[in-house]
């Protein structure tokens, strides 16, 4: 059945009897790090699994899902989630090709964190957070993640993130007003990016 989770809401990932397919809505899969600071790895969507790994090479899950904004998924107990695999290859196929891409993703991700400088992540992830999830009415970023959250998707303290998001607000490359961001030159962003 389909569960509605209101914010804020930590799914229970860490006790995997299944696997969670989000029917509406977005989630936060972070990673704690060492020094105690939130890594987020990923933004959940729509369409996507949660704690298909884990489930399938049968260890805890290492990283937490928050909701950051209202959503629904659909819970699919593991002996359901087997059974697929056992009587439906197109579902072990799938399956296979998007813990494939999550690799390719965190390859990307890797690479960019020891190859790009911070400006040049913040500039991506602004055009990702644009091209992923769309804008609001009012034309800014329909996902609205906190100055700290933004700092932890680009690997940088929340200080340095404020900091840039200022410099770029005064360069006239976003516009901000409180937690709502617009990106007003979208191509040097995207130049700035690479």
């Amino acid at each position: 059945g389909v569960q509605t989770c209101a914010l804020p809401i930590c799914f229970p990932v860490t006790i995997l009897n299944g696997i969670y397919c989000v029917k509406d809505g977005v989630a936060k899969m972070s990673k704690l790090s060492a020094n105690g600071k939130d890594q987020i790895v990923k933004l959940v969507k729509k369409g996507e699994l949660l704690g298909q790994r884990s489930l399938i090479s049968e260890e805890a899950a290492n990283l937490s899902a928050v909701a950051i904004e209202d959503m629904q998924v659909c819970f699919i107990p593991k002996n359901e989630v087997l059974k697929f695999f056992n009587e439906n290859n197109q579902f072990s196929l799938n399956m296979m090709k998007t813990i494939c891409g999550d690799l390719r993703e965190a390859d990307d991700h890797m690479v960019d964190m020891s190859q790009k400088t911070v400006k040049q992540r913040l500039a991506h992830t602004l055009l990702q957070l644009e091209k992923e999830y769309g804008i609001q009415d009012d034309g800014s970023l329909r996902i609205q993640l906190s100055r700290e959250e933004i700092a932890g998707m680009i690997g940088t303290a929340t200080e340095s993130c404020i900091r840039l998001l200022s410099e770029f607000n005064k360069e006239g490359i976003i516009e901000l007003t409180g937690k709502k961001i617009i990106l007003v030159n979208k191509n040097l962003l995207q130049k700035m990016s690479e």
